[in-house]
């Protein structure tokens, strides 16, 4: 329930005229009322935030149900405030840094959301109410878990959306998540294929990685990956063959689309596994003779069930992963210009790892703000 004279910021995104993919919604602070936690609900104050594709893609009008009311953001390191209505037992909440499931709809389905609304996720869209791009956020405690004690908050809010994504993508989709299988992961730099590759890694998968820019590869090879190359050379498919010294890739899992299927079918053994967690470069994916032939396996990935998420997290805390952070900027919801150097890094294709926001410093002392 809302309580209506008192209310807090929230970052939400402004309507103006334009097309889908030609309109860029500004950004703006909306005076938004504090909801009052019930007994089985917690009362969150974000200290990071994190950006995501999806969200400048909610910007473009590239995204469903673009809400210009529901704070945005998908991802939040936070600490929980206490609340006159909280039953949980103060010493297991309260002061702690959690991080939040960032879409409801799924429990532990491993073919699909449950729920007959589909998948909700958090975040400027008319489809979930709930953003944690806002002063405060009320959420159900059964929707977070408590940030691996060895991330930074910085780390803990990149953490979420791309770990949940990647987490699917190689452990549940692909098939191939054990030591020594071959596995291509496109478009490195991106926070869900660094994810995958740091999965991969600690699990002994040969990781092998794409990129636009020859030092993304460098980085990645120093996370590591085996090898690398550039896919804006000319027929990088057989340079990353000759680099696989007569092995074949067991799996690819890729987030752009395009040609990867024509590419990808020369590289896999016979019966390989394509995943797809998104098509950057368009809504369609064309699938050829030779992949039929060859009984390749395209499988559309999304980001997750709540088991996954809970999955994901235990194993970051139990291999002391860390997500890595391209750039950190400071000064809360206010700072638009801050936050919009944020976005135009990831419209350029600038970001090594995630974005991310700082709006408060946590911790102990905090006091809830109803």
């Amino acid at each position: 329930m809302a309580s209506p004279e008192k209310t807090h910021k929230a970052l939400t995104l402004l309507k103006i005229e334009g097309k889908p993919g030609r309109v860029y919604y500004p950004l703006r602070i909306l005076s938004v009322p504090t909801q009052i936690p019930t007994s089985t609900q917690l009362l969150l104050s974000p200290t990071h935030l994190s950006l995501n594709h999806r969200d400048l893609f909610l910007r473009q009008h590239l995204y469903p149900s673009p809400s210009f009311t529901t704070p945005l953001l998908s991802d939040a390191c936070c600490t929980v405030l206490p609340h006159p209505l909280q039953s949980l037992p103060s010493d297991h909440y309260i002061h702690k840094r959690v991080i939040l499931n960032p879409g409801y709809g799924w429990v532990s389905d491993p073919d699909g959301p449950e729920d007959k609304a589909g998948y909700r996720i958090l975040g400027g869209t008319s489809t979930n109410p709930v953003g944690v791009a806002q002063d405060v956020i009320c959420v159900e405690s059964s929707e977070v878990e408590l940030a691996p004690s060895h991330l930074s908050s910085a780390e803990a809010a990149a953490l979420p959306l791309t770990g949940l994504t990647a987490w699917r993508a190689l452990v549940t989709k692909s098939g191939n998540a054990v030591a020594g299988a071959n596995i291509l992961i496109t478009g490195i730099g991106g926070g869900v294929a660094l994810m995958a590759l740091l999965f991969a890694v600690k699990m002994g998968v040969k990781i092998w990685v794409t990129s636009g820019e020859e030092a993304k590869v460098t980085r990645a090879n120093g996370l590591g990956a085996k090898g690398g190359i550039v896919y804006k050379e000319e027929g990088w498919e057989e340079k990353l063959k000759g680099m696989l010294a007569g092995e074949e890739l067991d799996a690819v899992i890729d987030g752009a689309g395009g040609d990867v299927v024509d590419k990808a079918t020369r590289l896999l053994k016979a019966g390989g596994v394509i995943i797809s967690y998104g098509m950057t470069t368009g809504p369609r994916l064309p699938f050829s003779m030779s992949a039929v032939l060859k009984n390749i396996e395209l499988r559309g990935s999304t980001m997750g069930s709540r088991k996954e998420f809970r999955d994901m997290v235990a194993f970051v805390a139990k291999e002391k992963i860390r997500p890595v952070v391209s750039r950190v900027i400071c000064g809360g919801l206010e700072n638009l210009e801050g936050i919009d150097e944020l976005f135009n890094d990831m419209k350029e294709g600038k970001q090594f790892g995630k974005l991310v926001l700082e709006v408060g410093q946590g911790g102990e002392g905090q006091k809830s703000k109803l």
